[in-house]
């Protein structure tokens, strides 16, 4: 195992400004530690939270910004207090890269939790030097926060999951929503919503897709293997599924009202939120109160939780429906993820573009 106390170079494509526009930049990576992972860049998703932050759409983004947090690569070299890795090694790296391993969520492997957290992007590491994300040619990363990709899983098909997999994982898991039987929803069929759809159905749910149109219908139904869709501005067919439901996950990113949703859930049914939006959601509380129902949010998930995800999905053959791009269509991409003109996850083949590292 190799002592990693020298600085190094790489070069990813940065936002400047909130125009979210990428270019290349070549910055250098913090100072390695005994614990931590130096990693090549294999591939990268794109989540529409990359948008969100580059645009600075949350009003807390920091520039020059290195979005990507759907990472696989290859172990290049590993400190000498590393023991769950070595060179050669494929591995993940989701949204969190840092925690302060001491507080309650530390403590009961909830770290995504953590006051202290630290984002794998746009965030300042324990150094003081700003953590920039995927769209790199390479990461140095905490042991705690890498995840081993399963043999047999391809990279381009892991990637989405360390994000959007993982994030409709942790809840169905957290909630106790992970036994057969159950009949729950997506709302919203991007990358998020087509793997609650895969996951849903491989724990044995009857799975309703909630879309505004009818547009996605053929491909919930035939493609994702739904069992119903429902468009939510069908004012009769929405009545007819009231009360019919024992969850809902909501991965719309952008405002729009509740009350339609929660009335199709059932007594001490879940309306659980994953999509970060910046405008207050309103609702009338005797929607809630008069069937116990909840509202929930969930981030991500755990490394513990990440790793299960990567199991069941292999146990399951579960794989993400993406559209694999080079890096120099990346902002292309970040238009049509906007545009919700993907299907269903775009993943940047990193390695395989003209990102050198310096």
């Amino acid at each position: 195992m190799g002592s990693l106390e020298s600085e190094r170079k790489t070069t990813g494509w940065a936002a400047r400004d909130p125009s979210g526009i990428l270019s290349p930049y070549t910055y250098s990576l913090r100072n390695t530690g005994r614990e931590d992972v130096f990693i090549k860049v294999i591939c990268c998703g794109i989540c529409h939270t990359d948008i969100h932050q580059a645009k600075n759409d949350l009003g807390m983004s920091n520039y020059p910004m290195v979005p990507g947090h759907e990472v696989v690569g290859e172990v290049v070299e590993v400190g000498s207090d590393v023991t769950k890795f070595t060179a050669g090694d494929i591995v993940g790296v989701g949204y969190v890269v840092g925690c302060c391993k001491n507080c309650s969520p530390c403590n009961t492997d909830r770290e995504q939790y953590c006051g202290k957290k630290i984002w794998t992007f746009n965030d300042v590491y324990t150094d003081g030097k700003p953590t920039q994300g995927g769209f790199s040619g390479s990461m140095v990363v905490d042991q705690k926060f890498v995840v081993k990709i399963p043999d047999g899983l391809a990279p381009e098909q892991a990637a989405p999951l360390l994000c959007a997999g993982v994030t409709v994982y942790s809840p169905l898991n957290h909630f106790g929503l992970n036994e057969s039987g159950l009949r729950g929803a997506i709302v919203g069929l991007g990358g998020v919503g087509h793997m609650g759809v895969k996951m849903a159905k491989a724990m044995g749910h009857h799975v309703t897709v909630i879309s505004s149109t009818d547009k996605k219908k053929t491909e919930a139904l035939d493609h994702l293997g739904a069992d119903e869709y429902l468009v939510s501005s069908d004012t009769e067919a929405m009545q007819k599924a009231a009360e019919s439901l024992d969850y809902i996950i909501d991965t719309v990113p952008a405002f729009h009202p509740l009350e339609p949703y929660l009335s199709l859930l059932r007594v001490d049914g879940k309306l659980i939120l994953t999509g970060p939006i910046n405008t207050p959601l309103q609702f009338l509380t005797p929607t809630v109160i008069l069937g116990r129902k909840s509202i929930a949010g969930t981030l991500v998930g755990s490394m513990k939780e990440q790793e299960e995800m990567l199991a069941f999905c292999k146990e399951k053959n579960l794989t993400s429906m993406i559209e694999v791009v080079k890096m120099d269509y990346i902002n292309t991409a970040m238009e049509r993820v906007e545009k919700n003109d993907v299907r269903y996850r775009f993943v940047v083949d990193v390695a395989g573009s003209k990102i050198d590292d310096q």
